[in-house]
């Protein structure tokens, strides 16, 4: 009788621990960011392209870009798939806003696997608008056309934006 109570009390704690494991520790519904330096070498490392992210802690924009676009699951997903994604304080890693001449937040950057830049985007972007630049960027589109020649090709060709 005794085994029995054990082995209930250990298929039970294997129950919860499945109920709650998925939501936790399993949940992709996250952009996992790194510090500069780190993701930087990653991105070399790795042979990934680097999202490059400049904020602030008292810019509205950069409130709004973390409520609403690092939310979007299109967006955490071509992020977790894609990229290496760098998170910048601006206030606080002034070395790396200073290399980036960063004037105004929020300021988001691609950067090459091997640490050069491919464009940036300053301001506020929704998040349909970031997933179809970063489409456009890892996809290496941006080697053989304009961003508006790659989105006019979509539109005309009746391509879908998204996936």
């Amino acid at each position: 009788m005794r085994k029995i109570k054990s082995a209930g009390l250990v298929i039970l704690a294997f129950f919860c621990a499945s109920l709650w494991a998925p939501q936790y520790a399993f949940s992709s519904d996250n952009i996992k960011w790194h510090s500069y330096k780190e993701g930087m070498e990653s991105g070399k490392k790795n042979q990934k392209k680097v999202f490059l992210y400049f904020y602030s802690d008292s810019c509205g924009y950069c409130e709004e870009m973390e409520k609403v676009t690092f939310k979007d699951i299109s967006v955490i997903d071509i992020l977790g798939k894609n990229f290496i994604s760098v998170k910048v304080n601006a206030d606080k890693e002034r070395k790396a806003v200073s290399s980036y001449n960063i004037r105004g937040l929020p300021s988001n950057w691609f950067i090459r696997e091997n640490g050069e830049t491919i464009s940036n985007l300053p301001g506020y972007i929704p998040p349909d608008m970031l997933f179809f630049v970063l489409k456009y960027i890892y996809t290496d589109s941006y080697k053989s056309m304009s961003f508006k020649t790659y989105v006019n090709d979509h539109i005309s060709s009746g391509k879908k934006l998204l996936y």
